[in-house]
C-alpha cells in the first residue's frame, strides 16, 4: 500500500510517499519533496499545486492520502489561502478518487515526536530516524513525510518507533 502525505501551502505544497509494503512497522521511503509555485498570479499557482499533485498521484498511485488540516492563522487572509491551496489539493485527489484521510497538525506532532508542541526541526530529526534516511529532509517534505507516518500509525495501526 503506497501513502501519500501532503502538507499544503500557497508557495511550497509538501509532498512524501511511502511504502506500506512491509506491514505499518516498517514503512518504505519512497520519495518526497516540494510543489514550488511561481509568484504572481494566486489562482495560477492554486492550478500549480493541483497539477503537481496529479502528477505525484500518476508516478505513484497511492491507495490512501493524508493531509494536514488548516491551522487557525492569526492573519484571516493567510487562512483563507491556506485553505485555498489545501482545497487545490484536495480536487487533484479526490478527481483520482482517492480516499482523504485529515490531520490536526498537533496530531501529527504528537504522533511523530510525542509532544504536539513540537517544532520544525524536530519533526525533521524524527522523521528522518523513523524511515532510516540518509540526511534530514526540508521543512515542508518533512512534514508532509509526518503527516504519512501519523496516518499511517493512526489509521493502519502502531508503528515501531525504534531508531534503525
Amino acid at each position: 500500500m503506497i501513502i501519500l502525505g501532503i502538507d499544503p501551502g500557497s508557495r511550497l505544497t509538501g509532498y512524501g510517499v511511502l511504502d506500506l509494503g512491509q506491514g505499518p512497522a516498517r514503512p518504505r521511503y519512497i520519495e518526497s519533496g516540494c510543489i514550488r509555485t511561481r509568484d504572481g498570479d494566486f489562482h495560477a499557482r492554486l492550478g500549480e499545486i493541483y497539477r503537481g499533485v496529479s502528477d505525484i498521484i500518476a508516478r505513484h498511485s497511492p491507495s490512501q492520502v493524508a493531509v494536514e488540516q488548516v491551522f487557525v492563522a492569526r492573519n484571516p487572509a493567510t487562512a483563507l489561502k491556506l485553505g485555498q491551496a489545501r482545497g487545490a489539493a484536495i480536487a487533484a485527489i479526490v478527481t483520482q478518487d482517492l480516499p482523504v484521510f485529515e490531520y490536526a497538525p498537533r496530531l501529527v506532532k504528537q504522533s511523530i515526536v510525542g509532544t504536539g508542541k513540537a517544532d520544525k526541526s524536530q519533526i525533521q530529526h524524527m522523521v528522518a530516524n523513523i524511515l532510516s534516511l540518509q540526511g534530514v529532509p526540508g521543512e515542508d517534505a518533512a512534514d508532509a513525510l509526518a503527516i504519512a507516518l501519523c496516518h499511517i500509525n493512526t489509521a493502519c495501526g502502531p508503528m515501531s518507533y525504534r531508531a534503525r
